[in-house]
């Protein structure tokens, strides 16, 4: 008997929970569709942002290619002038230099590909938030008329398990994003360790350089300054 009493006191307390949201459905609605149109707003602006860092960064890759040319020709002169000290200096300066236009470029790439995922994202979102209106139009009229002919509709039978399924649908889909961030920060970690790896190797001597040096700067502006003599 108690549990029945429990039961029914259960049924009773859900059946006014739906009546409450159901009676205050257009207003909820309203709310969530001013949060969502937030949320796009706070996104435009991130975006916006990103690419004004961008555009800046690719002034700034500009700038150190052209300070490179300009040093280039310098160091060549010097060599010509037989100031090998003066293009030894040079070389190493360009070395820094174009070691430093080789991560900006490799930044932007990462960028311009993320940015591109970002304003997909947004402009799917766009399209929802705009269909998310047209809807709460056409469900605001209906519920206007339906107010006016029987006054508040009942819950349908079905909402308790259509919540249930939407809320473990919810559920499941945020466990499958944490699972795939432990599996993608596995690969950082792994990829990290190689690099660091491969980094010793280098620095030991052992395998191709994959960073540009003073020597290799300096052989450069040599063979070109011999071939301009």
């Amino acid at each position: 008997m108690f549990k029945t009493i429990v039961t029914l006191f259960r049924g009773a307390a859900a059946e006014a929970e739906d009546n409450l949201v159901d009676r205050n459905a257009v207003r909820i609605l309203d709310q969530q569709i001013r949060d969502a149109r937030a949320g796009l707003e706070q996104g435009r602006r991130a975006l916006a942002v990103a690419i004004t860092q961008d555009k800046a960064e690719a002034r700034r890759l500009g700038e150190v290619r052209r300070r490179i040319a300009d040093l280039d020709d310098r160091a060549i002169e010097a060599l010509r002038g037989g100031r090998d000290d003066l293009a030894g200096e040079a070389a190493g300066e360009i070395a820094n230099l174009e070691n430093d236009a080789a991560t900006i470029a490799a930044a932007r790439a990462t960028f311009a590909e993320e940015a591109g995922r970002l304003r997909t994202k947004l402009a799917a979102a766009e399209r929802r938030f705009l269909e998310i209106e047209r809807g709460r139009r056409i469900t605001a009229a209906a519920e206007t008329v339906n107010k006016l002919k029987s006054g508040f509709a009942a819950a349908a039978p079905g909402t308790a398990l259509a919540d249930a399924e939407k809320t473990l649908a919810r559920l499941r889909h945020r466990q499958a994003h944490q699972d795939d961030v432990e599996v993608e920060l596995e690969a950082l970690d792994a990829e990290a360790r190689s690099a660091a790896t491969a980094e010793k190797l280098e620095a030991a001597g052992f395998g191709p350089t994959t960073r540009t040096t003073a020597e290799d700067v300096l052989a450069r502006l040599q063979a070109r300054a011999a071939q301009a003599a």
